[in-house]
């Protein structure tokens, strides 16, 4: 085949270091998503939808076919990351958490999981961010240590 060509599509989950609830402003946690889905885009990522609440955030991506899952992640959070301290000395200290969680997505489902990252504010009013990834990780089989996942 002379072409290269892929649809792989995943749902990125990572929160702020210990979990800290930087992103309670409204409007700058609206900016921050529109700039990880910028910067998601530049990398040849397109996203889908980003979305989150005060102490994390969530990625629909395609993946590009030239760039590592690792790698856009890191390109993502370190851009993000400079991006969100200009804004302000209550932002100096901002870190994203060391790991991430994320998860390949079927077709037919995108539209299911473009949902459940819009309606992060409503979803986490029952229910915490580590309910929530542990929730994620049984769905998908993953085998996780409670000791190393809530940096």
């Amino acid at each position: 085949m002379p072409q290269s060509l892929s649809a792989v599509y995943i749902h990125l989950v990572f929160s702020t270091k210990d979990r800290r609830p930087f992103l309670r402003d409204k409007s700058v946690r609206v900016s921050l998503h529109s700039q990880l889905g910028g910067i998601s885009k530049t990398l040849e990522c397109p996203p889908l939808q980003v979305g989150g609440i005060e102490d994390h955030v969530h990625i629909l991506a395609r993946l590009s076919r030239t760039m590592t899952q690792a790698d856009w992640v890191k390109e993502i959070k370190r851009v993000s990351s400079g991006w969100l301290k200009t804004k302000g000395r209550e932002y100096a200290d901002f870190e994203w958490q060391g790991g991430y969680a994320d998860f390949s997505v079927s077709q037919s489902n995108l539209e299911e999981v473009k949902k459940y990252i819009a309606g992060q504010e409503e979803h986490h009013r029952k229910m915490s961010f580590q309910e929530e990834l542990r929730v994620l990780l049984r769905k998908h089989e993953l085998e996780w240590d409670e000791q190393y996942v809530w940096d």
